[in-house]
């Protein structure tokens, strides 16, 4: 998937070992940085929930680019994974930093200063399934990634992985989706990072049974990029989300639907882990049962589906009926939502919950995260600090 990514690069010009000296910050003052970043973890409740359900006893599939199992929140997270793809290199082989972030945002612990995860109590399966992008994923790969994933005890598989769909080129996945559902494991897959520009169909997202996960920004506004479909079944956090910069070190404010995908996952780890005894038919549907509904439109709506994830409205209210249990709500509604105007659908909360602290934003890179904000005003007339906006493409 291709999200923005907004990095600050220091180049002094005198007094070298001053900053050398500078940049240094407490593991604790890191992680409570980080967690400052990670605004969607207030707006959701995370500390409350975490009380009843911290993800214990589900596994999540991140099928992506693979795991860096060695970064500090991820650290005793990781299970034995594979890599199917066309060049081998290992589960644990992570080139880009996608799927490491998504593992991260799903049952990171927070450890060094890193992410916090939704889940932490979950356990990642990493299954490696391409090298760079969904381009490189054929659909003998993909499918192959799914019934790993099924066979080695997932329940959630998380597929933060949009591309075109070429006809008559998804069938081995299909089967591979229909194989995941009735083995009981729900897939979760983003919309797409197109909305502004053609909004084509994403695969495997536009699958029937795959759960197809769009973003939301910090007002709870969906994002105009994030895909609509008929098929958009939920929505998620999606922007201004920390993820580790892929050029250099330290983190970076990310977006996408990649993202939302991540944190629906790890919803359903959360509600799954309350509710063992629950199949996917019903967890998924106690998610859409409960999902901040959007306040303009029908129902599901094109672009956030039946709504925002909650899961606390199933663990801190008791919401939700889980309803039969053979019956996936999802196939068993045919009529196709009708257009309408992008939703400000909003989560529940105060302002101050939903929103970034000033200086995070677009503009605005993370100079607190592991470099300490107050020794950059040290040496800031010393310092040409040049931002550079970029944007990358990734699965």
């Amino acid at each position: 998937m291709r999200f923005e990514s907004r990095k600050v690069r220091l180049r002094a010009l005198t007094m070298l070992s001053l900053l050398a000296a500078a940049f240094v910050t407490t593991p604790q003052a890191a992680a409570d940085d980080m967690r400052s970043r990670q605004w969607y973890l207030d707006a959701m409740q995370a500390d409350e929930m975490w009380k009843v359900s911290r993800g214990e006893g589900v596994t999540v599939a991140v099928v992506d680019l693979g795991v860096d199992s060695s970064v500090p929140e991820l650290q005793g997270q990781v299970l034995q994974g594979t890599d199917v793809s066309n060049k081998p290199m290992g589960a644990n082989v992570d080139q880009d930093g996608h799927g490491t972030e998504m593992a991260a945002l799903i049952s990171g612990t927070g450890a060094g200063g890193g992410i916090q995860g939704l889940a932490p109590g979950a356990m990642i399966l990493p299954v490696r399934t391409v090298q760079t992008g969904l381009a490189d994923a054929s659909d003998p790969l993909m499918a192959r990634a799914i019934r790993f994933a099924v066979d080695h005890g997932a329940r959630v598989i998380n597929i933060s992985m949009a591309g075109v769909e070429s006809p008559n080129q998804s069938g081995q996945t299909e089967t591979a989706v229909k194989y995941a559902l009735s083995k009981g494991s729900l897939v979760f897959a983003g919309s797409g990072n197109d909305g502004d520009k053609g909004n084509a169909p994403n695969y495997p997202a536009t699958m029937a049974g795959v759960v197809s996960v769009g973003a939301i920004d910090s007002t709870s506004t969906v994002t105009k990029w994030s895909n609509s479909a008929s098929n958009v079944a939920l929505a998620a956090p999606g922007d201004e989300i920390p993820g580790r910069c892929k050029e250099s070190t330290g983190f970076c404010a990310t977006r996408g639907t990649s993202q939302a995908t991540a944190l629906a996952s790890a919803s359903a780890a959360l509600i799954w882990s309350k509710h063992p005894d629950w199949t996917n038919n019903q967890v998924l549907r106690v998610m859409l049962e409960t999902a901040g509904k959007p306040t303009t439109g029908k129902i599901p709506s094109p672009y956030i589906g039946y709504g925002i994830v909650r899961p606390r409205k199933v663990l801190l209210d008791g919401e939700g009926n889980p309803g039969p249990a053979d019956v996936n709500p999802l196939l068993a509604t045919s009529e196709p939502a009708s257009p309408s105007p992008k939703p400000s659908a909003r989560m529940e909360g105060s302002a101050s919950e939903l929103r970034p602290e000033k200086g995070s934003g677009s503009t605005t890179p993370w100079l607190g995260i592991g470099i300490g904000a107050a020794a950059v005003g040290v040496v800031a007339t010393t310092v040409i600090l040049t931002v550079r906006q970029r944007r990358r493409t990734n699965s």
